[in-house]
Parts: C-alpha cells; structure tokens; sequence
C-alpha cells in the first residue's frame, strides 16, 4: 500500500458513518445477542480460543451481524478476508481460494473468507465454494437477511453452524445510542454533545431494535443542531423527533418479516381476534405492502377458516378485493380493515377445507368408480339404449329432496363435508335432519 492509498483509506475511516465507527472490536464491546455470544455459550468460547468453524450469521437488518465478523477479524489469528455477495462473483472468489492455498502453504495460517448477503449468490457461485470450505482451505461466515435455511445451499448450511441474531432490545438501542453522543474515540464525543434522556427513549423506541437506524439519528441530530449558548449541542426530544419521523419497521417485502407478518395476519383472523388483525394489517399497509395481496389472503382466509359457518364472508372478501383495485390507498385500508375485521369476527368452521381435503386424497389414492348409470346424461341419442334411465328429479318430491345415489358404488356412504355447529353450519345440520338425508337406506323405486 503506498502512502497516498494509506492516506485515503484513512480520511474515509475518519469520514465513515457512525454506525460503522462504533462496530466493536472486541467481544467485550458487543450490546445484545446475548443468546449466541453470552459468556456461557459456544460462539463466544470459539472465539475467544480462535477455533471458529464456519458459521452462518442469520437476522434483520442492524442487529450486528458484519459487526460480529468484525470483532472475530479482531480476534483471530487467522487471515481474514471480505467480499460482498452484491459486488463479487466467482473471479474474486477463486483468488481468495488461490491466496487461503498460499497462506496455509507458506504460513501455516487459516484464512477466514467473510461473505455479507450470502444469499445473494446464486447456486452455481454457492457451490464453488463449497469444496474449499469442506477441505478447510477456507472458514466461512456467511451473513444474510433471509431465511439460509432458504437462500443458502442445504450443503454448505450442513457444513456451518447457524446462528439467529435477533433485533435488539430497547436498552441495548439506548446504550448504543449514549455511547455513541459521549464516546470520543469511536462516538461523536469530540462534538461537545448532549442528548435528554427522552430523546434517548425516542430513538430507540422508533429504531425497532436496529441499531443502525437509532446512530444514523443521532449522527444527522449532531451534525445539524446550532450550538446553544453554553457551547454545547442538545439534542432534545423535539430534535430526536426531526431526525426519525418514521418507524423503522422489518419488513422485507420478499423476506420473512413479509410471511411472519402475513401469517401472523391469517392466524389472528382464524382465531377470532380483530384487534391483532387490524394491528397486522396495519403493519403491512405501513410498510407498504400489496393491496392486492392483502385482499387475496382475507378470501382465502373467509373460505378456508369461515366458509359456510358465515357464507357471507367470501362475499365480504371478494368484494373487497374488487374494491381496493378500483379506489387505491389511502382509502383502500379502510375496506381492507373492514373486510378483516369481518372475518375474523364471524363464526369459525373449516369443514370445507376438511371435505375437498378428504375428497381429493380419495381421487388421488381409491379406485373411485363409474358415475352411478341414472346420473349420466341423457340428453343424447342411445342414452336410454345404455341405460342412462332411472334419475329422479329433486323438485319432484316434498321439501325438494328425494334420496338416491349419487356417489359411485365403491364410495357409498362415504360422509366428506361434515358441517359444524356454528353459526350458518347449524342450519345446514336442520336441514339435513328435516329431510332425512342421513338415513341409512336409500330410495331404490327407481331401480
């Protein structure tokens, strides 16, 4: 490195956001994550005696996962080299492969390869480095955002420890944040700072557990408040307030904050609570969320968890579906809400889903037999000749109902939708009683 690249690198750790200056070094300066690198657990103890196997660090945004890759380049006696899975491909891969070969040739040195966004790599470029982590040639950390047990290859997950790294508790946000306003060697302490306990409370509250999101505050805070006449920068509430005017919500729209969101929206609207409902839908829209996608789940939903304990609530779903294509946001929320809001206050019944279940592993895996001869069309010359003859007309008979076969033989009184007792479903259960439909012997007059 010449002296001018040394220099440049050196004005660009000076000029580096906050968030970066304040990652940790050392185990000792970590907040949170206690669950994987408390002084009991077996992350910690590996690094600390530099015996790191590859590992997968796997969690939102801003909850210190390149951080933790660099507190073990800090640590570890080994090489240790970074790539970025948006900006490298397999060329800078193979030349990190080449040096780790070198290094273990000339040095006796491990070389630990740490990837971001591992998930970023397609198979073809995952499975390359397959070979060289299973050889040893090189240590993986891989860090990603998305489900690894979904975006990484299965062999390289069976070949690395899988750590979770949660979003950070709101005390850890507020250390951060302090230490960040009075610390003057990685902080923004040299700025003759102070920061109101409220203020503290704010930005942590909002940062929803990243870390990232509650630096970059204060960082925009500091850089941009007048000096008060004692000298000295508060950041107040109000100036808290001006710096993260939204909340910093985790939802990827193509990750897991998407489904666990979407299936905590469904189960809420299953179990009969309207209040966790709307707060999920409330979430999603906030977040920006399809409309359309919303509506799709709430007719699902109406069907597969109401059906016909309430058959009105398809009708409110599919309605609203039509509705929020033709109005658009922000007036769609309301008709969104109102749709949820009704399914998940009507009866509950999945009989329907019960009876198309049943029915198809019965097609699926019976020998289901011929349509029954009196129910084949008889509307063509010859039907009679084929003893398509024998139907017998519904409306015919008193109350609308005459009982014959419908099913084929092989399938006789086999019972697939089996209504509830809620609801609509009840007179479903009237009805069928009324007309004698679950008697055991069938009408043969036409036999």
């Amino acid at each position: 490195m010449d002296m001018f690249e040394y220099m440049r690198e050196q004005k660009m750790e000076q000029e580096s956001p906050l968030a970066k200056r304040m990652r940790p070094t050392t185990l000792d300066e970590v907040v949170g994550q206690e669950h994987i690198i408390g002084k009991d657990k077996l992350l910690y103890r590996a690094i600390k005696a530099d015996k790191l196997s590859s590992i997968i660090l796997y969690g939102p945004p801003g909850t210190g996962k390149t951080s933790l890759a660099m507190v073990i380049a800090n640590t570890t006696s080994a090489e240790f080299m970074q790539i970025n899975a948006t900006t490298s491909g397999k060329k800078e891969m193979g030349a990190i492969v080449e040096q780790a070969k070198n290094t273990m040739g000339m040095y006796q040195k491990k070389t630990i390869l740490f990837v971001d966004e591992i998930h970023r790599f397609n198979k073809a470029q995952q499975d390359y480095l397959l070979p060289f982590v299973e050889d040893g040639t090189v240590i993986l950390i891989g860090a990603t955002t998305e489900n690894p047990y979904f975006e990484v290859n299965g062999a390289l997950i069976s070949r690395s420890n899988v750590f979770q790294l949660r979003p950070l508790s709101k005390e850890n946000v507020e250390e951060l944040i302090r230490r960040a306003v009075y610390d003057e060697t990685k902080g923004m302490g040299s700025y003759q700072a102070d920061i109101t306990d409220e203020a503290v409370s704010f930005l942590a509250d909002m940062a929803e557990g990243d870390a990232r999101s509650a630096l970059n505050a204060i960082e925009l805070g500091i850089l941009t408040t007048d000096r008060s006449e004692d000298g000295r920068i508060h950041i107040t509430l109000s100036v808290a307030e001006e710096c993260i005017q939204r909340r910093s919500l985790k939802y990827d729209k193509d990750g897991d904050n998407h489904y666990d969101t979407i299936s905590a929206f469904i189960k809420s609207m299953r179990g009969s609570d309207p209040d966790a409902a709307v707060y999920y839908l409330a979430k999603m829209l906030y977040s920006g969320e399809s409309v359309t996608f919303i509506a799709r789940r709430i007719m699902i939903c109406a069907s597969e968890d109401v059906g016909n304990a309430d058959p009105q609530a398809i009708q409110v779903a599919a309605a609203c579906a039509q509705a929020v294509e033709r109005v658009g946001m922000p007036e769609s929320q309301i008709i969104l809400a109102h749709a949820a809001i009704y399914v998940a206050c009507a009866p509950k019944s999945n009989s329907i889903v019960n009876a198309i279940s049943a029915a198809m592993e019965t097609v699926k895996n019976k020998q289901t037999g011929a349509v029954p001869p009196h129910l084949r069309d008889a509307h063509y010359g010859g039907s009679k000749t084929l003893g398509h003859v024998g139907y017998q007309y519904a409306h015919d008979y008193p109350n609308h109902y005459v009982k014959q076969q419908y099913l084929p033989d092989e399938l006789v009184g086999t019972r697939f939708y089996e209504p509830g007792v809620l609801g609509y479903e009840q007179k479903i259960i009237d009805y069928f009683q009324m007309i004698g439909r679950d008697e055991d012997t069938i009408d043969e007059s036409a036999e």
